[in-house]
């Protein structure tokens, strides 16, 4: 009897393992083991114990990095741009909406079929009357979230989280020298923080807003103030939930982020938008020429771009509660602004903030 003639491929062709692959499994399998021990975490504070804060070492932050996130996160973005036919659109919302606890009642638009894909309705927008913005403070939350960390910074250090500290020139990158700051004039000698102070007794203060993904996504201007320069750093793009950045020092300053600097009237005011995994779009309305999570990246590179020219000398004016920008699914907000000594916070760590509410007043 005739038989059919079998090809086989050498054992050692079949089970032969790219680095590439190595890397994607070692890297995603550690990313899932970090996810328990955060849910494992969280159930401990719901309890009232303290946490004692366990940094990652080197080779740890090594492996996560090498989990491919912005290429997950592209693919994630374009998969959020599909349309999704009618009759889908309403359960595949609902479960959003039971997962992250999002409510509907604030959205400009309740009906769930209006949103032709998740993207749309990620970045929904609110009814005008959703967000009161505080008259009375002169700083206010520029998003939903949850409050982090905040206070003064000391000794060129910022707390992301309580007892997790990041560099501030790492976060900021060095001094722009252009006219356009008033701190490319400080002396030589003074630290970075004292360069950033531009007034005699004012402070540099600092919050953090985490940004989960059933909140509000678009974020606003917190003050009135002028937008001069934009710094783009591509990065990584891992995860910023609370339990990571407990974990991972100086992770804002590993990830993609945009910082906007600029002056308000007590002096130099910044507001940055951290990426995170799934979140490599970060868009800032008045700024066309931003382009984040692009493939072309250069680790360790940031561009910078002035808002400040021969037409216009004064950059870009924000009032308070304007629409400034949008991140895709959720991510930290990092405010970095010079205030008088008697600047005072209104707020508690780990507290949930609504974008309009008070931050903090003189």
């Amino acid at each position: 009897p005739d038989r059919k003639k079998l090809h086989t491929a050498p054992v050692g062709q079949v089970f032969r393992l790219r680095p590439f692959h190595v890397l994607v499994a070692t890297g995603g399998g550690y990313a899932g083991y970090r996810k328990y021990e955060d849910y494992k975490l969280k159930q401990l504070e719901k309890r009232g114990i303290e946490v004692p804060v366990r940094l990652a070492s080197e080779w740890e932050v090594a492996l996560y990095k090498s989990v491919p996130t912005r290429l997950l996160s592209r693919a994630w973005g374009r998969l959020n741009q599909v349309e999704l036919p009618t009759w889908l659109r309403k359960p595949v919302y609902s479960l959003y909406i039971w997962t992250f606890g999002v409510n509907m009642k604030e959205a400009a638009v309740e009906d769930l079929h209006h949103y032709r894909n998740l993207s749309e309705f990620f970045r929904r927008k609110l009814k005008p009357q959703a967000r009161p913005v505080c008259g009375m403070h002169s700083v206010i939350s520029p998003s939903d979230g949850k409050i982090l960390n905040f206070g003064q910074v000391k000794n060129c250090e910022v707390e992301q989280v309580k007892g997790v500290t990041y560099s501030l020139e790492s976060f900021l990158g060095p001094p722009i020298s252009t006219e356009e700051m008033h701190f490319s004039q400080a002396p030589a000698g003074d630290s970075f923080q004292q360069q950033l102070v531009t007034k005699e007794g004012n402070e540099l203060y600092h919050c953090v807003i985490y940004l989960a993904p059933g909140d509000y996504h678009c974020f606003h201007s917190p003050t009135d103030w002028t937008v001069s320069h934009r710094r783009h750093f591509p990065g990584s793009l891992m995860s910023v939930n609370p339990g990571v950045a407990r974990w991972i020092k100086e992770l804002f300053c590993h990830n993609e982020r945009v910082v906007l600097t600029g002056d308000w009237k007590h002096g130099f005011f910044s507001l940055t938008a951290v990426g995170a995994t799934n979140v490599g779009s970060i868009r800032i309305y008045f700024d066309q020429d931003l382009h984040t999570n692009s493939p072309s990246y250069s680790k360790g590179s940031y561009n910078d771009f002035s808002f400040i020219s021969n037409n216009n000398k004064e950059g870009i004016p924000m009032r308070k509660g304007e629409h400034l920008g949008e991140f895709n699914l959720g991510s930290t907000i990092v405010l970095i602004f010079e205030a008088p000594k008697d600047f005072k916070f209104n707020l508690k760590a780990g507290q949930k903030i609504r974008f309009g509410e008070a931050l903090g007043s003189l």
